[in-house]
Order: C-alpha cells, then sequence, then structure tokens
C-alpha cells in the first residue's frame, strides 16, 4: 500500500484553545521576581512593558485552557492548519524502520513558527490602544512575524536586530522593512544600553540579550508603546501549542503517535509548540514520549547552563527568571542559527528538564548543516 506523507486538517480545525501545561505540572515554575524588592511579579507588575491580556497569561497557574480570540483565528487562517509531512525520503536515506514526521510551519507568510505568537500579540496590544511595540531578533524569523502582525493590526514597529545577523541576513531585513518595521543593527548608539555595551565592547557582533536590552529601554521611553518578547516566556510558549495540538490531530490521521518528539531550541518557543500537547499525555501516565530540545554546542543552556534566576537580558531590565542560564552577560559565538544565540532557558521548560520529563542534547554546528543537506 502506497505511503501516506501529508496530514491535512480543514481551516474548522484549528483549534479555539491555546494549551496552558503550567496548570496542569505538578511542580510549577518558580514565579518570576522583581529584581528590586525580590518579591513574586504580578500580572499588574508586567502592565507598564506587555499587553494587559499578555501578563496575564504569563502569570496564570490555573487555566489549562486559554480562548484563542476570533479575530486572531481568523487571521491564524492565512496558513494554519499547516501540514504534517511523514519525511519519506529521509527514512530511505537513513535506512531506519522509524516513521519520521515533521510539522511544516514554513508555510505560513512569513516562513516560520512565529507568527503563531505574534498575532496575538499585536492583537492585544492593538485592543489595549497601543500604537508602538518594540522587539529583538536574531536570525530575523521573530522579527519578520511582529513586522507582519504589527502591519495586520496598525501598529508602528522598531526592531533590534542582532548585528551580525542583521549583516549575514540582509533579505529578512528587507522583508521587514517591506511591512513598515524600523530595522536597527544591535547593540545600537540609538540607546544607553547599546552605547555602553559599544564603549566596553566595540567590535562586539551582538546577541539576543544585547537586543532584548534595546527594546526594553526604547518601549519604556516612547508614548504608548509596548515591548514584544519571541520566545521565553510563558505566554509565547502558550500561542505555540497550537503548533502541537493540530500535530496531535494529524498523528491521529495517521494512526501513529509519537514515540519521540524533537525540536530546535534556543528559548524554548518552538519546542514548547510541538512539544507540550504531547506532554500533557506524558504528565498523566497515558502515554510515554520522550521530549529531546536540540540546542547549539556553542550556546549550551540545557546541558551546561546553571538552575538559577537571572535576567533576560543583558543589561538587566527584565524581572528575574528562573532559568537554566549560561548567564546574562555570556556572550555567544557567531554561529549561523542567529535566533538560537541565547543565554537562557524559558522558566517551563527549565522546570520540566528539572523535573526528567524532558531532556536536551547539543548538537555542533557543521552536524546540523550535515543534517539539513541530508534532509534537503
Amino acid at each position: 500500500m502506497e505511503k501516506r506523507k501529508k496530514f491535512m486538517l480543514s481551516e474548522t480545525d484549528i483549534p479555539t484553545q491555546w494549551y496552558n501545561i503550567i496548570a496542569e505540572m505538578k511542580n510549577k515554575p518558580q514565579p518570576m521576581l522583581n529584581p528590586q524588592t525580590k518579591e513574586p511579579i504580578k500580572a499588574e507588575d508586567l502592565f507598564p512593558l506587555f499587553a494587559e491580556e499578555l501578563s496575564r497569561q504569563e502569570v496564570n497557574q490555573t487555566d489549562p485552557w486559554i480562548d484563542i480570540p476570533e479575530a486572531v483565528r481568523e487571521k491564524y487562517k492565512i496558513y494554519r492548519p499547516t501540514p504534517l509531512v511523514r519525511a519519506t525520503e529521509l527514512e530511505k536515506a537513513l535506512n531506519t524502520p522509524a516513521h519520521i514526521y515533521f510539522k511544516n510551519e514554513s508555510v505560513s507568510p512569513v516562513g516560520s513558527h512565529k507568527l503563531n505568537s505574534a498575532l496575538p500579540q499585536a492583537y492585544y496590544n492593538k485592543i489595549d490602544g497601543t500604537t508602538n511595540i518594540t522587539t529583538e531578533t536574531g536570525a530575523g524569523q521573530w522579527g519578520t512575524a511582529l513586522a507582519f502582525a504589527a502591519k495586520t493590526f496598525g501598529l508602528e514597529l522598531a526592531v533590534y536586530m542582532v548585528k551580525i545577523s542583521y549583516e549575514q541576513k540582509p533579505y529578512r531585513r528587507s522583508l521587514m522593512q517591506t511591512w513598515g518595521a524600523q530595522v536597527i543593527a544591535s547593540p545600537s548608539m540609538s540607546t544607553k544600553a547599546g552605547r555602553k555595551i559599544i564603549t566596553d565592547h566595540p567590535n562586539y557582533q551582538g546577541s539576543l540579550g544585547t537586543a532584548i536590552s534595546e527594546a526594553i529601554e526604547l518601549a519604556t521611553q516612547t508614548p504608548n508603546c509596548k515591548y514584544a518578547l519571541g520566545s521565553v516566556l510563558n505566554h509565547v510558549a502558550l500561542h505555540q501549542t497550537i503548533i502541537g495540538l493540530e500535530a496531535e490531530k494529524q498523528m491521529e490521521m495517521a494512526e501513529e503517535y509519537p514515540d519521540v518528539v524533537i525540536g530546535c531550541f534556543g528559548g524554548g518557543s518552538n519546542f514548547s509548540g510541538i512539544s507540550f500537547p504531547f506532554l500533557r499525555h506524558t504528565m498523566t501516565g497515558e502515554k510515554q514520549t520522550r521530549f529531546v530540545a536540540a540546542e547549539p554546542a556553542s550556546c549550551p543552556k540545557l546541558t551546561r547552563g546553571r538552575f538559577q534566576y537571572d535576567f533576560g537580558d543583558e543589561t538587566g531590565y527584565t524581572p528575574l527568571i528562573p532559568m537554566y542560564t549560561l548567564g546574562h552577560r555570556f556572550a555567544p559565538a557567531n554561529i549561523h542559527a542567529g535566533g538560537l544565540r541565547y543565554h537562557g532557558a524559558g522558566s517551563i521548560v527549565s522546570q520540566l528538564l528539572r523535573d526528567g520529563l524532558v531532556e536536551a542534547t547539543a548538537i555542533k554546528q557543521l552536524e546540523t548543516f550535515e543534517a539539513g543537506i541530508l534532509f534537503a
């Protein structure tokens, strides 16, 4: 019998809710802390920086299901549901009896999964009356996604793009500008944080931690402006679960269930999105599945970092986050995967790793290139 390669859902199958895994975790992540008082952060403490509903989602530990606004779901229909594809040619090349599936998020208008969170973040800012947002981007995928979302919901956007990627990936920059975003190489002279880093390290090629500092600083100094983050935070992981929720239905169509779920890992958005919906069945004991976060060997926060409270940015503007971290001043190597050059892991994945519910592996850059060429 001929093997089926693609498993497609209809628009009516797009999930109506995101999955909040924290509500069902036995050991919940420790709270973010106010760096001055060391007191747990409450939703209202985040209102100056984030949209109000995003702030509430960030600290929600009780509701396992969060409704997707209809306006966001309508925009999801532009590219969702995304295909689940069986990689039969890769199976042959590897001469493996394993059945390999991948969720193809590249069909989105921006070419990645990042739009899954960019759209709701732009929407929630719009309904709050926000007119401007700022963000950071590494390789450009998150910046591109937020540029599309900001254009969709009528917001002005400034993007601090890590300098090495700004120079390596000019077409990502052009795409952001096509959708109306202002793109600034980070570190820059436009912020106090950027000027200090340039003064201290004139040849520094930037990092996500630096770009986050600059984006937060601009947001706090611009009227009617908020900040948006593309990974790490709980509400970002929440939005990305739409990937795994669709994949669950598609695996049912394939009449299979995964033994192993793998995702690349920078701050956690991609890995969380594909794994959390499946992980809930492992947490209840219904299924036994391995969950593997694949991180770059040059930025190995999960495999070699320490679990502690740390800042999410280089300067120390963010709340203190419980995470596996290499230290917020860690200067990552200039690897090609700019979006993975981040010092810390999101608090949810960090707690799951501590509890042995997920595992991590670090992979060298050339090995990933070789595997990517084989896959292609």
